[in-house]
């Protein structure tokens, strides 16, 4: 019945994906959206949120609750820039930083995972279409 519906279909690899990268990241007591920012936070510091918004590609209003989340629980620190004191740039602590590599290594596994089970090159193709329309769609 919805063979051809962008939105059926996509929503239910989400849901299955979801499930996959959930249970994963379960040990760090991290939803998937959580550990994203925090590897993009470890791996560029000094980000401002703005930046880490378009890059996650979601609201700045997702993106602050989910400052606040993580820096509740010590996983990262908001400093103001030198520029200017309202702009706030995001760095890593110490106890992020010592979970780094187990963070990098589960999506390193998950990436591995997913090509043994689909076909890497299939996975990249699938990611990079995914991508592309993303972007064409923003804008409608």
């Amino acid at each position: 019945m919805f063979e051809e519906c962008l939105y059926f279909n996509s929503n239910a690899l989400a849901r299955t994906v979801s499930r996959i990268w959930t249970e994963a990241y379960r040990q760090f007591d991290l939803s998937p959206p959580h550990a994203f920012l925090l590897r993009v936070v470890l791996a560029k510091p000094g980000l401002l949120p703005r930046e880490l918004a378009e890059e996650l590609s979601l609201s700045r209003s997702t993106v602050t609750r989910f400052l606040d989340s993580l820096e509740k629980r010590d996983l990262l620190i908001r400093r103001p820039t030198g520029k200017d004191g309202r702009e706030l740039q995001v760095y890593p602590t110490k106890a992020a930083k010592a979970m780094h590599q187990a963070l990098d290594d589960t999506g390193g596994r998950l990436t591995k995972l997913m090509g043994e089970i689909i076909g890497k090159n299939d996975v990249s193709t699938t990611v990079a279409k995914l991508r592309e329309i993303q972007k064409s769609l923003e804008s409608v």
